[in-house]
């Protein structure tokens, strides 16, 4: 079996604040979730809904924070993003899910496929698990996620909307 992809926090709070946790779960039946990771997100607090998400969610797997490469230090990201993609580098074929472009850029010049949460909207659209993906994208605008108009309508138009 091959290893989980690893999520970082953006994915995990925009999605549990719209109630959308379970397009995440489009990407694999299992997603881990490093150490850093979750540290962050506890921070908000519990009544936080990725953080009971975190707690409630069995197919969210915990794991220690991997050990950062020197390849990945020197793009300076932040501890999740690191961690994230410290899971997937030693694991060669796995994606990393996250936002941040800083992290999806590192993420390419090192060969670490990489999916974001609109990847995941568009998934579920192209697998048939979503009917339309603009009102699951506004739902998530909604939820505080920033994608201007001209990424969301060229998204849409990749799944015909």
């Amino acid at each position: 079996m091959a290893d989980p992809p690893a999520v970082n926090a953006s994915p995990l709070i925009y999605l549990t604040r719209a109630n959308l946790l379970d397009l995440l779960h489009l990407a694999a039946s299992e997603i881990v979730v490093p150490a850093p990771v979750a540290d962050e997100i506890r921070r908000r607090g519990p009544a936080d809904p990725a953080a009971r998400a975190l707690d409630r969610t069995g197919w969210l797997r915990h794991v220690e924070a991997p050990e950062v490469s020197e390849a990945i230090q020197a793009w300076d990201l932040g501890p999740g993003e690191s961690s994230v993609l410290a899971w997937c580098a030693g694991r060669p074929g796995v994606e990393a899910i996250l936002d941040d472009l800083s992290g999806r850029r590192c993420a390419e010049a090192l060969g670490i496929p990489v999916r974001g949460t609109l990847g995941l909207v568009l998934l579920g659209k192209r697998r048939g698990q979503l009917r339309a993906a603009r009102p699951v994208l506004e739902s998530l605008r909604e939820a505080g996620m920033y994608l201007s108009d001209r990424v969301m309508n060229k998204a849409l138009r990749l799944v015909d909307e």
